[in-house]
C-alpha cells in the first residue's frame, strides 16, 4: 500500500527555541519514531525557512519548518458516533470534556474509539486540517487516562492562532489532582528539566545533565489535606510530556493510581476506609483532571474561561477521603 503525502508547516514558538529539529518534529508527531524522522530530514524532506536542515539543528523562535510527512497506514480517523460532552462551541472553536480512557488521536494499537473519531462524527468537515490528517481540529493533547478540557479548532486560521498562544504560554491550564503523601508545603514551584527516561521508552524523567532535556516548571497548591493523601491544583508553566505527573512524583507526591510513576494501579474503598473486606474499586486510572482553560478567543479577542466538571471516579475518591481520611 502506497503512502499519501501531507504538506505541513509549523512555526517555532518561543518555548521551543533551542530544540533539535528531530525532537521538535517528534513532539508534534508522536506516532513517528525519531529514527524515521531523522531519515526524512536527512533525505531533504524538511525545510527551515526554505532551506534544508540537519536532525541536530537547533531551532530559533519564529522559524518556519515545512516538510512533507508520509501518513501512517490507517492513521486517518473514521467518524464514530461516540458521545461527547461539549463545554463550549461556536463557529471557530470548541472545548470538549475528554473522558478518561480515551486516546486523543489514532496511534499504534488505538485505531478506533479516539477523540479524533468522535470529533469527526460530531463536527464533520468543520475541523482544521493544520495538525494533519489524523488530528482533525486537535490543537493539544491530554494523556489517555487524563480527563478534562481540551481545545478544538474548527478552521485552520483558529488552529494557527491557538497554537501560537500555546507556544507563547498565553493559554493557562489548571489541573486537579489527588496525590499520595503529605505535602511539606502549602504551595511550591517545581523547576526541574524533563527528558526521556534512560531505560523505559514510554516514560519521562527528571534529567538535569541531559542536553536533550527541556526546561519545565509546574506550580502547585494544596487544596485539601487528608491522612496520607491530598488534593492539589497544578498550573503547568510549560507543556512537557507527562510534566505534572513527573514533577509531582519527583517531590514525593505521586498522582494517585498513576501506573507509570506511582506504583499503584487502583484504589479500593476499603483502602480508604481501612476495611480489607471492602474490595470495591473506586479508581483505576491516574487521578488527574484538566479542570480549567483560560485563553483569548482568536476571532473575538474575548478572554475565555472554560471549566470541566470533576469526573465521577475522582469525585468518588474525594468524597471517601473527606469522610474517612480527614487530615
Amino acid at each position: 500500500m502506497s503512502l499519501s503525502l501531507q504538506p505541513v508547516e509549523l512555526t517555532v514558538g518561543a518555548a521551543e527555541a533551542g530544540l533539535r529539529l528531530d525532537a521538535f518534529l517528534a513532539s508534534h508527531f508522536a506516532d513517528y519514531s525519531r529514527v524515521h524522522l531523522r531519515r526524512i530530514i536527512s533525505a531533504g524532506g524538511v525545510k527551515i525557512d526554505g532551506r534544508g536542515g540537519k536532525p541536530a539543528y537547533r531551532l530559533k523562535p519564529g522559524q518556519r519548518v515545512s516538510f512533507v510527512l508520509p501518513e501512517i497506514p490507517r492513521e486517518s480517523p473514521s467518524p464514530e458516533n461516540i458521545p461527547l460532552e461539549v463545554l463550549y462551541e461556536d463557529e471557530h472553536l470548541a472545548v470538549v470534556n475528554k473522558p478518561p480512557g480515551m486516546v486523543v488521536h489514532p496511534a499504534r494499537g488505538h485505531w478506533s474509539g479516539t477523540l479524533a473519531s468522535a470529533l469527526q462524527f460530531r463536527f464533520g468537515t468543520t475541523l482544521s486540517a493544520t495538525g494533519g490528517a489524523n488530528r482533525p481540529g486537535i490543537v493539544h493533547r491530554l494523556d489517555r487516562d487524563t480527563s478534562g478540557a481540551i481545545l478544538v479548532a474548527r478552521n485552520d486560521q483558529t488552529h494557527t492562532a491557538l497554537s501560537r498562544q500555546f507556544a507563547d504560554r498565553q493559554i493557562k491550564k489548571e489541573y486537579f489532582a489527588l496525590v499520595s503523601g503529605r505535602p511539606p508545603r502549602d504551595r511550591d514551584l517545581i523547576d526541574s528539566p524533563i527528558g526521556f527516561h534512560p531505560r523505559v521508552r514510554e516514560k519521562m524523567a527528571i534529567r538535569r545533565d541531559d542536553s536533550a532535556s527541556r526546561p519545565a516548571q509546574t506550580f502547585y497548591e494544596v487544596l485539601e489535606r487528608f491522612d496520607g493523601f491530598a488534593s492539589v491544583k497544578a498550573l503547568p508553566k510549560t507543556g512537557r510530556t507527562h510534566q505534572i505527573r513527573v514533577h509531582l512524583n519527583h517531590v514525593g507526591l505521586p498522582v494517585l493510581c498513576d501506573r507509570q510513576y506511582s506504583g499503584r494501579r487502583r484504589i479500593t474503598r476499603g483502602e480508604i476506609r481501612r476495611d480489607p473486606a471492602d474490595e470495591l474499586v473506586l479508581l483505576e486510572r491516574q487521578a488527574l483532571h484538566a479542570r480549567r482553560l483560560r485563553f483569548t478567543h482568536p476571532a473575538t479577542g474575548q478572554e475565555m474561561e472554560i471549566k470541566a466538571p470533576l469526573p465521577s471516579d475522582i469525585a468518588a475518591v474525594l468524597e471517601e477521603l473527606r469522610a474517612y481520611r480527614a487530615g
